[in-house]
């Protein structure tokens, strides 16, 4: 019965949805729209840089022993650096940052042996962050590029002191993503990496240990979460499909379905621009949470929805105590937040 009931809901919704994708293509204002930026407070530990302090290339990764790096911080000599993700804006998560590299050391008043420049950089790198959900399912990946050290960018998040780097794109739930990088300042004693020799066997990189960092990703989506918009106003339904209306209001405690879009890539997946297969369901891969009047609200289900293109059915408790009048629903997919609706709660 539930299938036939979406069936149902996606025969009544095909042609309101595609006249609103229409309207929304040819209307000039919403294409200068700019999607708002997120900040991704992003965990690190076990971070290990392993210096080329040898030529000797049958010498790398071989050595099961932690060796003194012979010429660690020594310009121009490369380095590889590679730690395990641990959070994203405190929720747990899996995934590798790494970091790629040639030490340059820029400075304004040089002393022998380091470059001269205007400004004070320590490196220039190539990073990356590979996110996956606790479970180990993939969520994206974001890139960007830029120089380490120094001081961070005009315009970047306050708490952004360390590294200017500018987030070249992304895959996954990151894809088009746009912004900028940059590092906190550890607490006292805290070291935000451990010096390693390229020849340690990076296999005993855990086993053997390394620093922590709080890296702060500026980014800017392609796209955001959005609840859908019909002609009766909000996609938000009862458990029956029929929508959530002032003369139907939602209830504490109620399971409410939403329409959005926008939540990006799904378990499995379906090829861009596909819709989804109408005989099974297949499940968003990134965090999916609801706001019910800035509380989190119960997620049950979220699910591209079967017969449509980049749309998703979410099933939520609003939350017991939630205020009768007028209660605001959010929505937001890989710490993406869309704009706020407002449904009336009785």
């Amino acid at each position: 019965m539930k299938h036939i009931a979406t069936l149902t809901l996606l025969r009544l919704r095909k042609t309101a949805l595609a006249a609103a994708l229409c309207a929304a293509a040819f209307s000039q204002p919403a294409l200068a729209q700019v999607p708002p930026a997120s900040v991704l407070r992003i965990d690190t530990v076990n971070a290990v840089a392993y210096y080329e302090d040898t030529g000797d290339v049958s010498k790398f990764a071989a050595d099961p022993n932690m060796p003194t790096p012979m010429t660690p911080g020594k310009i121009f000599n490369r380095q590889i650096a590679i730690a395990d993700l641990q959070a994203v804006n405190g929720q747990r998560v899996m995934g590798v940052h790494t970091r790629v590299g040639t030490l340059i050391g820029l400075v304004t008043a040089p002393s022998p042996g380091h470059a001269i420049a205007d400004t004070v950089r320590g490196s220039a790198l190539e990073i990356s962050f590979e996110i996956l959900k606790s479970d180990g399912t993939p969520i994206g990946t974001i890139m960007a590029s830029g120089l380490s050290s120094g001081a961070s960018p005009p315009g970047s998040p306050s708490n952004v002191t360390v590294g200017n780097f500018v987030v070249t794109g992304g895959t996954g739930a990151f894809l088009g993503a746009r912004g900028q990088v940059g590092a906190e300042d550890p607490p006292p004693g805290v070291s935000i990496q451990r010096n390693a020799s390229i020849t340690e066997d990076p296999a005993n990189r855990r086993q053997n240990g390394g620093g922590t960092q709080r890296w702060v990703v500026h980014l800017i989506p392609m796209s955001t979460p959005q609840i859908v918009t019909t002609a009766s106003g909000s996609a938000v339904f009862h458990a029956d499909f029929s929508p959530v209306t002032a003369a139907k209001p939602a209830k504490a405690g109620e399971v409410l379905i939403v329409e959005a879009i926008g939540l990006g890539p799904t378990v499995p997946g379906v090829d861009p621009g596909q819709p989804f297969p109408t005989d099974s369901l297949f499940q968003v891969n990134s965090p999916v949470d609801v706001t019910v009047n800035g509380r989190p609200a119960e997620v049950i289900n979220n699910t591209g929805w079967p017969g449509l293109v980049d749309t998703y059915r979410i099933d939520f408790r609003a939350p017991p105590d939630t205020a009768k009048g007028a209660a605001s629903i959010q929505i937001s997919s890989a710490w993406f937040s869309g704009a706020p609706v407002s449904i009336p709660v009785q």
